[in-house]
């Protein structure tokens, strides 16, 4: 069995790391940098690092930001935000990205996904699907969550995943912040459906919510910002726990 994967992500707005709930109210969370380096450090698996407001902003990620986080790690690394052509990913790829995320580009250009994968491989390609609870529905959310879609969620990433995505990154915007704990039910109903790694992000407020997110969902990583911020949960800590409630994890010599 392939060990669980622990990943801190870096939201970041003009140059710094913020983090707020239900996607609004952002705070300042430090430097995405010397974020980075810690996480590296403390034994995390992967980062993903996100220019949240790129997309709505029109605006291109911050190749430069994302070369001086790139230099202090040695674990792989996702750069999402504002990627919206083969040009984008390709100068992230060249910044220090191991991984692109892509996700209103993807909504609006499903072909994008396609595109990309033949480019690059489907192992560079990671597809972001922010969700909400509408009525009796889970709906694809737009441009950080500020447009609903039509998409139904479960019928997006089936059609994500046939297109060539590598990965998902799936976020409950209803969970998101809230420290309530992920969204266990429709991380399973996902996860059970796909063939390609899932991440659970949204909701993380303790140790115990990732030993519940892999006990009862088995996706393949937990994603989570504020509690690693924050210093709430240490990873190396958070590793521990979960090597004892019997869920395999790297230790940080691997």
């Amino acid at each position: 069995m392939l060990a669980k994967r622990i990943i801190p992500c870096l939201d970041v707005k003009d140059g710094r790391t913020v983090k707020g709930v239900n996607f609004v109210d952002l705070r300042d969370a430090g430097d995405p940098v010397e974020l980075a380096w810690n996480y590296s450090r403390q034994g995390a698996d992967e980062l993903v690092f996100l220019d949240i407001t790129a997309t709505h902003e029109r605006r291109k990620t911050m190749v430069e930001l994302v070369k001086s986080v790139a230099r202090q790690i040695n674990i792989p690394f996702t750069i999402g935000g504002g990627i919206n052509e083969i040009a984008d990913a390709d100068a992230l790829l060249n910044a220090g990205a191991d991984k692109i995320s892509i996700n209103s580009a993807a909504v609006r250009n499903p072909a994008f996904i396609d595109e990309l994968a033949k480019a690059f491989g489907v192992q560079f390609v990671v597809v972001a699907v922010d969700t909400k609870s509408i009525g009796d529905k889970n709906i694809v959310h737009l441009n950080g969550g500020r447009i609903p879609t039509e998409k139904e969620t479960l019928d997006w990433i089936l059609e994500a995943e046939s297109r060539g995505a590598g990965e998902i990154l799936l976020t409950s915007m209803n969970h998101d912040g809230t420290k309530n704990g992920f969204d266990n039910g429709l991380l399973k109903l996902v996860n059970d459906a796909v063939h390609i790694p899932v991440i659970a992000s949204g909701g993380a407020g303790s140790v115990q919510h990732f030993v519940d997110v892999f006990e009862k969902t088995n996706v393949d990583a937990a994603l989570a910002a504020s509690v690693f911020h924050y210093g709430e949960i240490l990873i190396p800590d958070l590793k521990e726990i979960l090597r004892q409630n019997n869920i395999e994890v790297r230790t940080i010599a691997e």
